[in-house]
């Protein structure tokens, strides 16, 4: 709808979210770990890359079809609990994705698995 826009719009309007939508499979899902860098809930396709990623009504909630009824229930059930979600957890729960711990944990695994 606003065309390409530089990370620094999009990081504000992800900021000011009340939760991000993401209808997606994919095998990580990079997106819905930023959106929760922002501290913000993701109300996501509860397939792929996103179960390890995203923590069920603590930084936000599943939908099991990609279908508008599935969809709209979720939205639904978020509605109701959205106050319980606190912003700062959910951040730190998005740092544990961040490059260095990535790399930390990958060397660990292969010091120890090698």
């Amino acid at each position: 709808m606003l065309g390409y826009q530089p990370f620094s719009v999009l990081k504000t309007y992800m900021e000011r979210a009340r939760a991000f939508v993401f209808a997606a499979e994919e095998d990580f899902g990079i997106v819905p770990v930023e959106a929760q860098a922002c501290g913000v809930p993701v109300i996501a396709y509860g397939k792929g890359g996103v179960p390890e990623t995203v923590v069920e009504k603590e930084t936000g909630i599943f939908f099991q079809e990609q279908t508008v009824a599935s969809l709209i229930k979720a939205v639904n059930e978020f509605e109701k609990i959205k106050h319980s979600f606190d912003s700062q957890k959910i951040a730190k729960h998005a740092a544990q994705f961040n490059e260095l711990i990535f790399k930390e944990k990958m060397l660990h695994f292969v010091q120890n698995h090698v």
